[in-house]
């Protein structure tokens, strides 16, 4: 296949702010009365919390006189309990709810990510997908709870204390408000910059995982290559990066945090200085004066609550955008299937098709015309870069053709509903992946309602009975990451055991013997024989051992079919074949008696 590897990931532009709460809003609907839920209880409980200054006030009247105190003690007592109670339990169920938010966003995530289309997927680093799944629906978590239970909070409990502030001295409160302004005003400076660093340090968190991902995809490479040191500076260079915008963005919310409390300790000050000359003029009394303190301190809370939802909201709106980002890559149809399609061998044509992976690339097929009959084996030829196993992605609609057609059965494959097409066809990859997890999950993947019988049946045609009767679990037998304790060979055959295990009308092979022996390629060729009895079987071959048996040849060349025919009519008429199959022959001959005994 031509090259097409994915580009980095640009950097993720900045959602309005309208969207912005738009896709918050979305994200918070569905708990919109769990949340109202949490917000009035812990709204009650900063209402106990209010009554406090109040209750404090009738104390220290009564301190003057001879009333008992013991009433106000025990009522101060029962507002602290139950406040912080039922604070407590409002805390609860807004985190409780907070959790659920980032399950439903990850399950929408984690579904729409894979039915991505794959030229996405190759645009974009699989590691900073994964990082949207994690690190940033969990800042997610944070503003559509806190951040918007905060602000509502915060600020019926901003205006209830400024109330009962200025039912007990308007110019204490005048004071009070005019500090708070003057250096609060800071926190509107900062905000965009907290935004900015956070939206960059999950990038960064998403290029640790890029990176990451990148070193595990190929472990032995980089331990054979010994570049262990090299990887992990790369990978320490990333973390640096986001520690770097990750204590930015501490910094500034730091700053925005100490804003506040400067602004309420000045005001203290204030408050004391002017409060202490008005009750030496007799204008409120020492109570009042306590009770006013109290409040100020009180005040500490709710402005705190509303800079935290501000502060929340710049982090999460960085979040939001990498997500909707993530939401609006393209994907696939829904639906897709797993059992074959009834209906025999199907039949595949090109019609004039012309094809590239992207408008900057060049293109990879210029015109391809073919038709391959219902059953048999057809197998593709040619020099690498020929675009014969585009041929496959193009048949399972991987990619869409950019001119002319692909058939199947004589219909537009974009015609097809995709899940019943793919259903149709079993395909072997070139590097025949194995998932982790056991070798019975492995071989069920696309057929998840086999039975034993069907199972033992493909085990015998691929060869694997033998090593299934070899493994310490058998079939339940982990198989590591990527097939990790299996050989090479024995991946291959799994892939090749997966493909007929779903018993399909169309059965691409791409290089699916290019690992095995001669003994278990000559083995497995019987079985693609007999296989293409009953389907058709399209093949992606290098070697000549698997080109001779096939009923015809299909010979590309720079995007192009340079000629079909059979191994005699191509050896006698095409040149380019006649060299492929002449260095073939020079390539078993030289290669030895093993290689020598497959047909």
């Amino acid at each position: 296949m031509n090259a097409h590897g994915a580009s980095g990931t640009p950097g993720t532009p900045k959602l309005p702010a309208r969207e912005t709460w738009r896709e918050l809003y979305r994200h918070f609907r569905p708990h919109r009365w769990t949340v109202l839920l949490g917000a009035l209880l812990t709204l009650v409980g900063s209402a106990t919390a209010l009554s406090q200054p109040l209750a404090t006030k009738a104390l220290v009247e009564r301190l003057g006189g001879d009333q008992s105190i013991t009433g106000i003690l025990l009522l101060l007592t029962v507002l602290v309990v139950l406040g912080t109670a039922v604070h407590a339990v409002g805390s609860y169920v807004l985190e409780r709810t907070a959790e659920s938010v980032v399950l439903a966003a990850r399950r929408s995530l984690i579904g729409r990510l894979l039915r991505l289309r794959v030229p996405e997927v190759e645009r974009t680093q699989p590691g900073d997908l994964m990082s949207r799944i994690t690190s940033d629906t969990t800042l997610l978590r944070t503003v559509t709870t806190r951040s918007i239970v905060s602000a509502a909070n915060g600020s019926l409990t901003f205006l209830a204390t400024i109330a009962m502030m200025g039912l007990m001295d308007p110019v204490l409160l005048g004071v009070t408000l005019g500090v708070i302004v003057l250096i609060g005003g800071s926190v509107g400076f900062v905000m965009p910059k907290i935004s900015k660093a956070t939206k960059r340090s999950q990038e960064a968190v998403g290029a640790i995982s890029t990176v990451l991902e990148r070193v595990f995809g190929a472990f032995r490479t980089v331990k054979a290559s010994g570049a262990e040191a090299r990887e992990a500076a790369v990978g320490e260079a990333a973390a640096q990066e986001a520690w770097r915008h990750g204590v930015r963005s501490a910094k500034w919310q730091s700053l925005a945090q100490s804003s506040i409390g400067l602004a309420v300790q000045v005001s203290f000050l204030a408050v004391l200085g002017i409060g202490g000359a008005r009750v030496a003029s007799g204008d409120i009394s020492v109570a009042s004066l306590i009770a006013f303190l109290l409040f100020l301190f009180y005040l500490i809370d709710p402005i705190s609550e509303l800079v935290d939802a501000a502060t929340q909201y710049q982090v999460g709106s960085a979040a939001v955008a990498r997500i909707v980002e993530a939401e609006r890559l393209a994907t696939e149809e829904t639906g897709t299937g797993s059992a074959a399609v009834p209906g025999g061998p199907a039949r595949v044509a090109f019609e004039g098709v012309v094809f590239r992976y992207r408008e900057e690339l060049p293109y990879v097929h210029h015109g391809v015309d073919f038709e391959v009959p219902g059953g048999g084996m057809t197998a593709f030829v040619g020099p690498s870069g020929a675009g014969k196993t585009t041929v496959f992605g193009l048949i399972e609609r991987f990619y869409e053709v950019t001119g002319g057609r692909v058939l199947v059965d004589g219909r537009d494959v974009r015609d097809w509903p995709l899940g019943e097409l793919r259903a149709s066809i079993g395909y072997v990859e070139q590097d025949a992946p194995v998932l982790a997890g056991t070798l019975r999950e492995n071989l069920v993947f696309a057929a998840p309602d086999a039975t034993a019988a069907d199972i033992q049946e493909v085990l015998v045609k691929a060869r694997l009975d033998g090593l299934v009767e070899r493994l310490p679990d058998g079939l339940e037998t982990v198989v590591g990451h990527r097939g990790s304790k299996l050989s090479g060979g024995e991946r291959q055959r799994v892939a090749i055991a997966r493909a007929l295990l779903r018993r399909p009308r169309l059965l691409l092979l791409d290089e699916a013997t290019s690992q095995l022996d001669a003994v278990n390629e000559l083995a497995l060729r019987d079985a693609v024989a007999v296989a293409a009895r009953e389907t058709t079987v399209l093949v992606v071959a290098h070697r000549l051992s698997t080109v001779t048996m096939a009923d015809r040849i299909v010979v590309m060349d720079a995007g192009k079919v340079r000629a079909v025919g059979t191994h005699g009519e191509l050896v006698a008429g095409d040149a380019l074949y006649g060299e492929l199959a002449a260095t073939q022959f020079l390539t078993v001959a030289d290669a030895g008696p093993a290689a020598s005994a497959a047909p």
